[in-house]
C-alpha cells in the first residue's frame, strides 16, 4: 500500500469499514462511513444534545424550554406537574346552526341556505320559493324560459322569438 495512514475505519462495532472521506459524529466525535455518519444508524448515546427540536406539552400546547444537555421527556413532565396552565374546558361548538324558517320544520343545517325572494333562512330540503311557501312568491328559480335577452332586445318572444327563427328549417314531405 502506498498510503498506509489514509483514511479512517469506521467506529461502528459491525461495520469497521475503511473509509477515505469519514464523516465525524458532532455529537459523540467518532468517525463513522456514509452509511453509519446519522444519530439513528450508530445509535449515538448523545443524539438528544444536539437535538434543536423544541418540545410542546399536550395540555396546554405551549413550548418548553429545554435546558442544553436535558432530556426533553423529563422537561415536559416537570412542566405539566408544575406550572403548566390548562385552558379551561371548551364547549364544543354547535355545528348546526341555522335554523329552518318554515313554519312547523325544525331542521337544522350547518350552511345558510338564504331564499332570494324573502330573504328568510331555509333548510336544504325548503330552500326553493315554492317549497317554503315564499311570501313574496315571484317567479320559481327553476324558470324554462331564456332570460337572456337576444340581439333583437326581447327577453322572451314565445315560439317565433328570434332563436327559432334563426334555427328554422324547411322540412320536406
Amino acid at each position: 500500500m502506498e498510503f498506509p495512514d489514509l483514511g479512517k475505519h469506521c467506529s461502528e462495532k459491525t461495520c469497521k469499514r475503511l473509509d477515505f472521506l469519514p464523516l465525524k459524529c458532532d455529537a459523540c466525535k467518532q468517525d463513522f462511513c456514509k452509511d453509519h455518519f446519522t444519530y439513528a444508524a450508530h445509535k449515538c448515546p448523545l443524539a438528544f444534545t444536539k437535538d434543536v427540536r423544541v418540545p410542546v406539552c399536550p395540555l396546554c400546547n405551549r413550548p418548553v424550554p429545554v435546558k442544553n444537555g436535558e432530556i426533553p421527556d423529563v422537561a415536559v413532565g416537570a412542566h405539566m406537574d408544575g406550572d403548566c396552565r390548562r385552558p379551561p374546558r371548551q364547549e364544543t361548538a354547535k355545528v348546526f346552526t341555522f335554523r329552518c324558517s318554515r313554519e312547523g320544520c325544525r331542521r337544522r343545517e350547518m350552511l345558510q341556505v338564504v331564499c332570494e325572494e324573502c330573504s328568510g333562512s331555509f333548510c336544504f330540503q325548503h330552500r326553493h320559493p315554492l317549497d317554503h311557501g315564499c311570501a313574496r312568491r315571484g317567479l320559481p328559480s327553476s324558470s324554462a324560459r331564456c332570460l337572456d335577452p337576444g340581439p333583437s332586445g326581447a327577453s322572451h318572444e314565445g315560439p317565433g322569438g328570434w332563436l327559432a327563427r334563426r334555427f328554422r328549417f324547411k322540412v320536406k314531405r
